[in-house]
């Protein structure tokens, strides 16, 4: 196994711990919207939302290059 799908791994499972522990509802508010939610979607969409950026960010770095 390559050594860079063992830090995958073991960040995914560091991510599993704590959205686990942070499952709490919180109340969330943006500008005109106010909702509810568990605190682990938060966290897991800022991340799937920092992956995007940084996928796009890199694409077009390297298509510029």
């Amino acid at each position: 196994m390559n050594w860079k799908w063992i830090i995958v791994l073991i960040l995914m499972m560091l991510l599993v711990i704590f959205t686990t522990q942070n499952y709490e509802v919180v109340n969330l508010q943006f500008l005109l919207w106010s909702f509810s939610t568990s605190r682990a979607i938060i966290v897991f969409g800022t991340l799937i939302v920092g992956i995007i950026i940084g996928w796009i960010s890199s694409f077009i770095w390297n298509r510029d290059r």
